[in-house]
């Protein structure tokens, strides 16, 4: 021992060490500690070093400080070291710096006042603590509730939880969130009528029984005890309140700063109201009963709301406003009694003044004569033996006695209000078990302490021996379990403080026997207290100072009462002459306050006792002086009773304990008192506890937990098989104390401090540890730098030298360079010299040799000028000559030539006169004559031709001609055009000489003003320049500007861009929104359902149980009604009112109201959501109004286009109609005229004008046709469409009536040209066109009536459904009124009446179906009386059949009773064919089958199949192919009832299997695959083209043909989301008891994260124990998830939903553990996370789902992890956390880092100060407060349509399935 403690007393070693303001202050060990040393050097934490002295007697050695590992644990118990400076350092580490405000201690919770409303009781908690083991979350009120509740359905035990506390610590808060936890798990908090009963107690309690005190603004002046009762379903059906001890006197004083009870000041603050004119009341100054405090007003209470709450809450507890109202004329009644002024008359007597206003507003509120009150406020009645006498009454005592009235009063009051409270509460259910809360007191001491002190802290000494015996029975029991020793612990037993005060001669026995004497007094009582006990009893004391007060010695501190007040505060007396006249007065509620007590006794039996105090048994005897008695019964007594009721209650009980504590005495926010803290922890038995624990063997460990923490203290050989026999041997190794350990069954026990000791050695092993591995890698480090340094330096040199090389070598080339240099320098010089004097010479000879040349060069110019001349001239002289000679020749020649033919011609005319001559001629011409008659054939023959080329030409020649003579006209107007311009010839040679004198006179001024331009120029020039240069600055800023407006473009795109993004984002954030509230609708509708299913099975079990043998089984009634084939609608109809007649008959009131009440909220929920859907609504509407405006918009500009190409046509009419005219008489209109050739061109271009009118009519009319379909999207396909039916006609005849001249003219081979000069046609065109403007214009007002009669239709549509929907709650309560047998006939005539007024709503909008609508109607009434009237014979004929039966059965044999099947039967038999080849044939996908066989079908293929051999051995979603098949059929067939009976019987056994096996995740999986796959085959062969896309031809040759099915997918679509819902509830319940253990608890990386001490408390352990789930099951799980989905064939998109709500169940469930859970915040705990969080992204990427967003739903746990991990210190890794963490809100982000806790020493908690910086950089986030994660949340689902390839002809029926009687079609 003294080597462990000489181990532990080292240099550095913490101490606590006593201090006088904080209690107890933490130093640091300066030197070591060695035995024998009478002081200890230490040093502060502020520096301070002091020395500190050990008692010389003791030698006792201050408290050791805990690891920092150790100090906010959750369990006070894990403390290694259990001391009171450990407890209070542990606590206010909690409170302050992690905001904790609970703490275990042992099997107490400890809860702290945060004076602060915090986010943690919310709804969410309360279902992350529901079904959780104590041990394994956060402490928190909660899991105190839940181990409460837990316990009481386990063990079938009773539970109390005991809340204690001084004032204002906040016992009230705590019980009241105690029963809010009861009132959530228990039941529904929606329906759970009788929780919210028992909340609502809650108010009208405080009002009447809390105050504002100087310590609490709503103190409990009072105590109680709630039994909470369950049913055997442990569900809330009742409560039962017991109240102890009112505090009276504050109804007539309170001390300053305080006030009266809260529902004074409530009445006062609404005394303005009409109801309360009559109470008379004012303000709270007013009154003398709540001014003495001079604190009327509460910070931040509105008293006005509080009693509206108060009134709220005493109308749901059914106390009516008229009760309500006398309560609050009793309370203004004792508020005007306190004002009642009372005067001295003499010294013995006193006397009120007449007419006092306030004494007569108290006699007309309570209902007395004033008289009396007047008489005996100020009198008394003394009785002797013969004779009474009237004594009047000093003013002091006759205030005392108006006091105490008022006190009896409203003591009387407050019993009444609890009384009729727990009325309220009761129930008939019998009652199973019960919890009570027991909600008083805590110890207390002041500095004047009286009779009130002296109860409570008699209280508190039993429940001190109770809750000590409590623990001592925990303790003894987990020894035995362990099998270990038990030894006896010393402890303090205060058995002998109770026996001082309630032992036979004890203070309460002496100060009763006291009260009973006829002179008692407050001093005599005290001398017999110091006589009997002073000497005999050292618990008792006398003050020194003072003989009327008195000491007792209480196991929590001395606290000294004053006996004055003791007796009268005892006796309780109040004059019974008052009480008389209070019994005889007028008003009812009085009189029933003061009435017999056994007429108020409570439901449970117990009567209330005087003051509110207690309960008692009291049986009053049947004398007139029972009332008198029962006044005279002491309160000390009775206090006494109700404190003995109360323990035999707990007892019985097994008991939870809550501590609260309060931190301050300012109701400062988080602020710790430690010297206040450490009081209420000694008074309230938390120290107590510690030092019980701390004699044993405080700390526990398992030996798993063992070995894993401390593996490293142990050897390679020490290591062993057995893990108990590993931590024996290396235990017996370490610690060598035996004492110190115990070894158990299960666990280790150490002693307090070997924890800490072990803790030590661990640290001190890995500190060795890490010291050796630093000087390695420092050496390491060191050596590495030591080599870099080296390899730098060899590095330096290497290039120091080099440099030095380059130098040398530099200076060597730069002298040979200067030589060279300085050579060729020389060099320049000289040939620079010589160069300048041969350019001289050069230059001298260029310049002579010029002026020599140029000489030469004029000489030759002359000479060559000259030579020219002489050329011309000569040239001129020989060319004159010749001219001449040349004449003279050419005059000769004719001379000669002349001369010669006259010769020649004279010879002629001789021969000719010659006879020879003419017959030399005259044969020549006969050669002649036959060459030319040769050549008159030919040309004949060429005539024939040349006129048969002219008869082709002579057409041509027309044309020409007629070209020609336009030409001819054109070229006669150009003649004439030229003559009249000839004539201008002359004017404009005149206008031409004036412009030339002109000409001269403006070129003189354009010398002038070209000067004057020219020096214009100049100076504009430089202007130019100056503008171009300010033109190149606005250029430049320009471009900026350019630049800038791109960039803000750029800005403002992509600004617009992430609005639209985020806009869209936010509609499908609305989207998913409204489809998840609609699912959410679905699955509470199918609740309720099976809710009243299963209502309905309890109702007819308990008829059945009630009434044997009088109701007829399932098994008859199945029988009978297989043997006739009915409509299933109907069948259902009748089942259910059946149904409704069993429940209605055992049906209670409470059960009646619960079920209207539900209806009400469901109607507002349907109101709800009616008007959200009328917004949105109205918003598409805005929406297609503006696309409707810029549609009319576009539509106008096509009409005006329209009238504009009307004008045109008209102009272009006119046109002709004057160019006809004008040449009429000249035959213009001949072909080929000018006027015909417009009149063609015009024609023809009208022609094409008005077929592209058409077209664009066409179009528009498309476009109204498609506008018209889309405000009329909700109508079904089947219905008739007016508007189509109206464009259609339009087509036929106005359209064509337009154009059929047009058409007509353009067809005509040969128009007719009068006709076309006719204005008939022109203008019936004009007609078409202006018809076709006035068509539109009309479809345009039909569409906008049609949208004001459609909005006009919604408005009445939702008040008929408002109307229904009061006429539905009406008809509820006539039914209820019915009996029995009349409410399935009012029931079924309900049913038709609402079917006729649908069908006539849905015949209304619809007017042009109306006749078909009536016939339906008609029809669909006809049937279902009809089927009314069969089954009223069916059921006579089956009762005939009964008694004749009855008679037969005991003559007839079993053949002769089968061969008596009646017809029915013989039907509902399946035949079987018989086996003959036959034929192949084409079968069309179709099955077909019987009427009577589609039960069978039903049952064969759903209600009996077997989801596993289905999925592996056929095709998947083979049902639902098989259905569907059947219901082609039944389409084919036109069978109408056929479809409708199918469908309906297909739904309603899904929803059976599912209610039957909705806990298989198989067979859940199955029917949603087959669900699906049925609403698939649904959408892909119903006929519309955009499901139609992916047909082949033959699927969609089988679409349906008749029936459109439309509102039957939609049933079918809320039936798959309600099997998907059920599928993730299946899965979630699969999957939530391994995800904890496997994501948090399990270590997957073995030796990662350490095991820290544990408490009494059970703790999960994260060691990875046989039959524990691992993160490998969790993965196993999900992928036999994926596998089964797989085989049954659920749609992929599917599965990746399933999957995506799969992660998010993971991720938040774990991540809201690890929020709840400080022992799993730490650095390796993140590391386990991420790493799991991992394993679980490979599975998703080998399954290939990693795109179906799963991923993203883990991404809090993945931020989560990463905090944990993440450095947290300085404010860039605040800057850091902030930017990562964006998946986390600000209160889950905190709260993490409030968690964080070091598993090792080595780690670091999170300093306050980061937090705080963290808070400051979150704080202008939006987020929610809401700590934890939905795990109830389910993302909507949606079914993507998903069509299959399968063709339904090649499907094959197994027989396997028993569907012989299914025929292919």
């Amino acid at each position: 021992m003294n080597r462990e403690l000489e181990y532990m007393f080292l240099k550095s070693a913490r101490v606590w060490i006593p201090d006088a303001e904080e209690v107890w202050k933490s130093a640091e060990l300066t030197k070591d500690y060695k035995s024998g040393d009478v002081s200890l050097q230490l040093m502060l934490e502020d520096g301070k070093n002091i020395e500190h002295k050990l008692d010389p007697k003791t030698r006792n050695l201050p408290y050791l400080r805990n690891p920092d590992i150790l100090v906010g644990e959750n369990d006070l118990t894990a403390l290694s070291y259990l001391h009171e400076p450990a407890v209070l350092h542990n606590l206010k580490v909690r409170f302050i710096d992690s905001k904790l405000i609970y703490t275990y201690c042992g099997i107490v919770l400890v809860a702290i006042n945060p004076y602060e409303t915090l986010p943690i009781y919310g709804t969410d908690i309360i279902n992350a603590y529901s079904g959780q083991n104590m041990g394994d979350m956060d402490p928190h009120i909660f899991a105190v509730a839940e181990e409460a509740y837990k316990q009481m359905a386990r063990d079938e035990r009773n539970q109390s939880i005991i809340v204690s506390g001084e004032s204002g610590a906040g016992k009230t808060v705590s019980a009241k969130y105690a029963m809010r936890y009861f009132a959530t798990v228990s039941g529904s908090a929606s329906e759970a009528n009788v929780e919210e009963k028992v909340l609502a107690s809650n108010p009208i309690m405080e009002a009447i029984g809390n105050a504002k005190t100087t310590r609490n603004d709503n103190s409990s002046r009072f105590g109680k005890y709630i039994e909470i009762g369950f049913d055997n379903r442990y569900r809330i059906i009742g409560a039962n309140m017991r109240t102890y001890l009112l505090e009276k006197s504050r109804v007539v004083f309170q001390a300053d700063e305080e006030r009266n009870y809260h529902i004074f000041y409530q009445l006062c603050a609404s005394a303005h109201l009409p109801e309360f004119k009559a109470l008379k009341l004012s303000s709270a100054n007013d009154f003398l009963y709540t001014r003495q405090g001079r604190s009327p007003v509460i910070d931040g209470v509105d008293d006005t709301k509080e009693l509206c709450t108060t009134r709220n809450a005493f109308s749901l507890l059914g106390i009516n406003e008229s009760y309500q109202m006398g309560l609050f004329q009793v309370l203004a009644a004792i508020l005007h009694l306190g004002n009642v002024e009372i005067k001295d008359r003499d010294a013995d007597s006193s006397v009120i003044p007449p007419n006092n206003r306030h004494l007569m507003a108290f006699c007309e509120l309570v209902g007395v004569t004033y008289q009396d009150m007047s008489q005996w406020l100020c009198h008394r009645k003394l009785k002797t033996a013969t004779e009474t006498y009237i004594k009047p009454l000093p003013r002091l005592q006759a205030t005392n006695a108006r006091d105490a009235l008022s006190k009896h009063i409203y003591a009387k009051l407050f019993n009444w209000i609890v009384e009729h409270v727990n009325k309220a509460l009761v129930t008939n259910v019998k009652q199973h078990s019960f919890i009570g809360v027991l909600d008083i007191y805590g110890f207390e001491t002041f500095e004047i302490n009286s009779f009130e002190q002296f109860c409570i802290n008699y209280a508190n000494e039993k429940l001190q021996q109770q809750f000590n015996m409590h623990v001592f029975k925990l303790e003894q029991e987990e020894y035995m379990k362990e099998q270990i020793p038990w030894t006896l612990i010393d402890f303090y037993d205060n058995q002998p403080c109770i026996n001082l005060i309630e032992a036979k001669m004890g203070v309460l026995d002496l100060l009763d026997e006291e009260c009973r004497m006829p002179k008692g007094s407050d001093d005599s009582w005290a001398q017999k207290l110091y006589n009997t006990h002073l000497k005999t009893c050292s618990l008792f004391e006398k003050p020194r100072m003072s003989n009327r007060a008195f000491i007792i010695q209480h196991f929590a501190d001395k606290v000294e009462y004053q006996c004055e007040g003791f007796l009268e505060k005892n006796k309780d007396t109040v004059n019974e002459e008052q009480i008389n006249v209070m019994k005889a007065s007028k008003f009812d509620l009085l009189v029933e306050l003061f009435q017999d007590e056994e007429k108020a006794t409570s439901p449970t039996g117990h009567v209330q006792g005087t003051g509110g105090r207690t309960r008692l048994s009291i049986k009053p005897d049947k004398s007139r002086d029972t009332s008198s008695k029962e006044h005279k019964k002491t309160v000390g007594c009775q206090f006494r009773n109700s404190l003995q009721m109360l323990m035999d209650t707990l007892n019985a009980t097994t008991p939870h304990y809550v501590r609260c504590i309060k931190p301050n005495d300012f109701k400062l926010a988080f602020s710790f008192d430690p010297k206040r803290a450490v009081q209420q922890l000694r008074a309230c038995g938390v120290l107590e506890t510690i030092r019980i624990s701390a004699a044993g063997f405080p700390s526990r460990w398992t030996y798993q937990e063992f070995f894993s923490r401390y593996r490293v203290l142990m050897k390679q050989k020490d290591v062993l098989a057995d893990k108990k026999l590993t931590c024996k041997n290396v235990l017996e190794k370490l610690v060598q104390d035996q004492d110190k350990y115990q070894f158990g069954k299960t666990k280790i026990f150490f002693r307090a401090g070997q924890v800490a000791y072990l803790e030590k050695l661990r640290a001190d092993k890995l500190r060795a540890a890490c010291i050796r591995i630093q000087k390695t890698i420092r050496c390491w480090l060191a050596r590495k730098k030591y080599l870099r340094k080296r390899s730098a330096a060899i590095t330096i040199q290497r290039f120091t030298r080099g440099y030095q090389a380059r130098c040398l070598a530099k200076f060597l080339r730069r002298t040979q360079a200067a030589t060279i240099i300085q050579k060729y320098q020389r060099m320049y010089v000289e040939r620079k010299r010589y160069k300048q004097k041969q350019a001289a010479a050069l230059a001298m000879q260029t310049i002579l040799r010029a002026y020599m040349a140029r000489q030469k060069y004029q000489a030759l110019l002359r000479e060559h000028k000259a030579v020219i001349i002489q050329k011309h001239v000569r040239g001129w002289l020989a060319r004159c000559w010749y001219k001449r000679c040349l004449e003279a020749i050419v005059y000769l020649q004719c001379c000669i030539r002349r001369m010669r033919a006259k010769r020649e011609l004279k010879k002629l005319k001789i021969e000719a006169r010659s006879v020879e001559h003419f017959k030399k001629l005259n044969k020549g011409m006969e050669n002649k004559i036959m060459q030319l008659q040769r050549k008159i054939d030919e040309q004949s023959k060429e005539n024939r031709l040349v006129n048969e080329r002219l008869v082709s030409l002579e057409s041509s020649y027309t044309v020409e001609s007629e070209r020609m003579r336009g030409e001819l006209s054109r070229l006669r107007g150009v003649e004439e055009d030229a003559k009249n311009k000839a004539n201008q010839v002359s004017s404009l040679l005149e206008e031409l000489e004036r412009l030339k004198k002109e000409l001269s006179a403006t070129q003189q001024e354009k010398k002038t003003i070209e000067d004057w331009a020219q020096s214009y120029r100049d100076e504009m020039e430089k202007m130019v320049a100056e503008l171009k240069d300010q033109n190149g600055l606005l250029k430049k800023e320009k471009d900026d500007l350019n630049r800038l407006i791109q960039e803000q473009s750029q800005q403002m795109t992509e600004k617009m861009t992430r609005a639209i993004a985020e806009e869209t984002q936010q509609l499908e954030t609305d989207l998913n929104e409204e489809r998840s509230r609609y699912q959410n609708l679905l699955s509470e509708h199918l609740r309720l359902e099976e809710k009243y299913d299963d209502l309905k099975e309890e109702m007819a079990l308990s008829s059945n149980v009630s009434k044997p043998g009088h109701r007829r089984t399932d098994s008859t009634h199945s029988s009978n009604e297989s043997e006739y084939t009915y409509n299933s609608e109907y069948a259902e109809l009748e089942d259910g009112t059946r149904g409704r007649e069993d429940v209605t008959r055992g049906i209670d009131t409470s059960l009646t109201l619960k079920l209207q009440k539900r209806v009400t909220e469901l109607e507002q929920d349907k109101q709800l959501l009616r008007n959200e859907l009328e917004n949105r609504e109205e918003q598409l509407q805005r929406a297609s109004a503006m696309a409707r405006g810029a549609e009319l918009e576009y539509e106008s500009l096509k009409r005006q286009e329209l009238e504009s190409e009307n004008k045109k046509l008209k102009h272009n009419l006119e046109e002709m109609r004057k160019s006809l005219l004008g040449n009429a008489a000249t035959g213009a209109g001949a072909p080929g005229s000018p006027a015909y050739k417009v009149l063609l061109e015009q024609l023809s271009a009208s022609c094409e004008e008005l077929e592209v009118r058409k077209e664009e009519v066409l179009i528009l009319r498309s476009q109204l046709v498609s506008q018209k379909e889309a405000m009329h999207h909700k109508e079904t396909m089947t219905e008739p469409s007016v508007y189509k039916d109206d464009v259609s006609k339009l087509k036929d005849d106005e359209v064509k009536q337009a154009y059929v001249g047009l058409k007509d003219t353009n067809r005509s081979a040969a128009p007719d040209l009068r006709k076309l000069n006719e204005d008939g046609e022109l203008w019936l065109v004009n007609q078409g066109l202006k018809e076709t403007i006035r068509l539109l214009e009309h479809q345009l007002q039909t569409q906008r009536r049609t949208y004001d009669n459609e909005v006009e239709s919604l408005r009445s549509e939702l008040q008929n459904v408002k109307e229904e929907n009061n006429r539905q709650q009406q008809l509820l309560a006539q039914n209820l009124q019915l009996p029995p047998e009349a409410r399935i006939e009012a029931s079924l005539q309900h049913e038709i009446t609402r079917l006729t007024n649908e069908n006539l709503e849905l015949m209304a909008d619809d007017p042009t179906a109306s006749r078909e609508a009536r016939v339906v109607i008609l029809r669909r009434m006809v049937d279902l009386m009809e089927q009314l009237e069969k089954q009223d014979r069916t059921i006579r004929k089956l009762k005939k059949q009964l008694k004749v039966y009855s008679k037969r059965i005991g003559e007839m044999g079993a053949g002769q009773t089968e061969g008596q099947t009646s017809p029915g039967q013989m039907v509902d038999e399946p035949i079987h064919p018989v086996n003959i080849p036959r034929r192949e044939k084409d079968f069309q996908g179709m099955l077909e089958y019987k009427k009577e066989d589609e039960m069978k079908l039903v049952k064969n293929l759903i209600l009996e199949l077997k989801p596993r051999g289905v999925a592996v051995n056929l095709i998947p979603g083979l049902p639902a192919y098989i259905l569907f098949m059947c219901l082609r059929h039944a389409d084919y067939v036109n069978d109408d009832q056929k479809v409708r009976t199918l469908l309906t019987s297909t739904i309603n056994s899904i929803k059976k299997i599912l209610k039957k096996r909705g806990d298989d995740f198989e067979t859940v999986s199955f029917w949603l695959a087959n669900t699906c796959r049925f609403l698939h085959c649904l959408k892909q062969y119903s006929g519309d083209e955009q499901f139609m896309k992916h047909n082949t031809s033959r699927q969609n040759e089988h679409c349906l043909s008749n029936f459109d099915l439309a509102e039957y997918r939609q049933v079918i679509s809320d039936l798959a989301i309600q099997i998907y819902q059920q599928l993730i509830k299946c899965m979630e319940n699969i999957l939530q008891p391994m995800i904890v253990s496997g994501m948090l608890e399990h270590e997957t990386i073995q030796g990662v994260s350490g095991v820290k001490p544990t408490g009494l408390r059970k703790r999960t352990s994260s060691i990875a124990d046989e039959g524990t789930y691992t993160l490998d099951s969790i993965l196993r799980q999900l992928s036999a998830f994926h596998s089964t989905m797989c085989q049954h064939g659920t749609d992929p998109e599917l599965i990746k939903q399933v999957v995506k709500q799969q992660f998010y169940i993971i991720g938040a469930v774990t991540l809201n553990n690890l929020l709840l859970r400080k022992d799993m915040c730490s650095w390796s705990k993140g590391m386990q996370i991420r790493y799991n969080v991992s394993q679980l992204e490979e599975w998703l990427r080998d399954k290939g789902l990693m795109t179906c967003g799963a991923k993203e739903t883990l991404e809090p746990l993945i931020q989560a992890a990463q905090l944990l991990q993440v450095k947290k210190k300085t404010d860039e890794d605040a800057e850091a956390i902030c930017s990562m963490c964006h998946a986390l809100t600000t209160a889950q982000i905190v709260k993490v880092l409030n968690l964080y806790t070091p598993v090792n020493e080595f780690e670091e908690r999170v300093s306050v100060a980061f937090i705080r910086t963290i808070q400051t950089r979150l704080r202008d986030r939006c987020e929610s407060p809401q700590l934890l994660m939905d795990t109830k949340m389910i993302y909507p689902v949606t079914f993507p349509f998903n069509p299959s390839c399968l063709a339904l002809e090649t499907i094959q029926i197994p027989s396997s399935l028993n569907l012989g009687f299914l025929t292919r079609v």
